[in-house]
């Protein structure tokens, strides 16, 4: 009875969440252009007092303006955790300004930021971040979950991004307890979020089918695997072929591969964290790369999606790559 109750709930309240389907424009098309690149960079959110940066966002920020510049990027992937410790608490709050928009001040990195939140977000007020879209020439957070849908240039090909709250999914962690999600706040938001995921996924034809949130669903560092996660979302990744997950919450960069699906954490953005405590907590051989080294000083992600492959190239913030991967097109029965 409970159950049909909250279907029914589920079903009568209007997705207000989510965000109309709608192919984004990629600023620079030229003729001979046939890639869509970006980068990937999570838990990248400063400090709550001055400076507002830290000495790893800095450099990391660097970096990651050295490499679009170089290897070109059409946009930036934000995985949560964009202000630390507790978010914003409104529009007009000045860490937007500080640990934003003074920080990533490059021409290379002036283009659209697709946003999401993290646990510290939801700290704050993660309206306020969505309302500063309309502040922003380049910060883009429409909703708390929404789709991005790209043509790749010169191919006839498509590129999907699913953005969700994993929060409102799965709940806020305590990082004074066990640092585990404890459940959503609101279990019709977080049901509402998994049905629209389901049927995004259940129609979504792109020939590279991406899903960004904050928490992992694979980590072997602090955080580990998250349960909720493993029960609710790695299910749907493996049955609709989904390409990658890319994420954040654990201070490092990793790669695990399972079930055909590729995980991503790039969550150096701002700390580092060498911590492999759950390695035994993800499956046996998946794990094909992983640092969190002081000495990288910082890191992220950066992708180019072709006509038949993505290449995914980890970047440590002194100007190396570390690791680089392939992962193919999809492929429809």
């Amino acid at each position: 009875m409970a159950l049909t109750l909250i279907s029914i709930l589920v079903a009568a309240i209007p997705v207000a969440y989510c965000y109309p389907t709608a192919f984004q424009d990629l600023e620079e098309t030229s003729a001979n252009r046939t890639s869509i690149r970006f980068l990937a960079l999570g838990d990248w959110g400063g400090l709550p007092y001055p400076p507002y940066i830290t000495a790893v966002q800095k450099v990391t920020a660097k970096e990651m303006s050295n490499v679009a510049e170089q290897m070109g990027a059409d946009f930036v992937l934000a995985l949560g955790d964009n202000f630390y410790f507790k978010g914003v608490d409104s529009v007009d709050s000045p860490r937007f300004q500080d640990t934003f928009e003074l920080v990533y001040t490059a021409k290379s990195l002036k283009v659209p930021w697709y946003v999401l939140a993290g646990n510290h977000d939801h700290a704050g007020n993660v309206r306020a971040q969505i309302e500063y879209s309309h502040k922003s020439d380049r910060w883009t957070f429409p909703s708390y979950y929404y789709e991005l849908n790209f043509h790749i240039p010169n191919t006839g090909k498509t590129l999907t991004i699913i953005m969700l709250d994993t929060i409102m999914l799965c709940g806020n962690s305590n990082d004074f307890v066990d640092e585990k999600p404890r459940g959503p706040l609101c279990v019709v938001d977080a049901n509402r979020q998994l049905m629209w995921l389901q049927e995004r996924l259940a129609r979504s034809k792109a020939d590279f089918l991406l899903v960004a949130g904050h928490y992992p669903v694979w980590s072997v560092s602090e955080h580990g695997p998250t349960e909720c996660l493993l029960q609710r979302l790695r299910p749907l990744l493996i049955k609709h072929n989904a390409t990658a997950y890319l994420c954040g919450h654990d201070h490092n960069l990793q790669y695990i591969e399972e079930s055909g699906v590729g995980y991503v954490v790039s969550g150096a953005g701002n700390f580092l964290d060498p911590d492999v405590r759950h390695w035994n907590h993800v499956p046996k051989g998946s794990v094909k790369f992983f640092t969190g080294q002081a000495s990288t000083l910082g890191g992220f992600v950066h992708a180019e999606v072709t006509n038949n492959k993505m290449i995914l190239t980890f970047f440590q913030a002194k100007g190396t790559s570390l690791y680089r991967t392939v992962l193919s097109r999809r492929v429809f029965e």
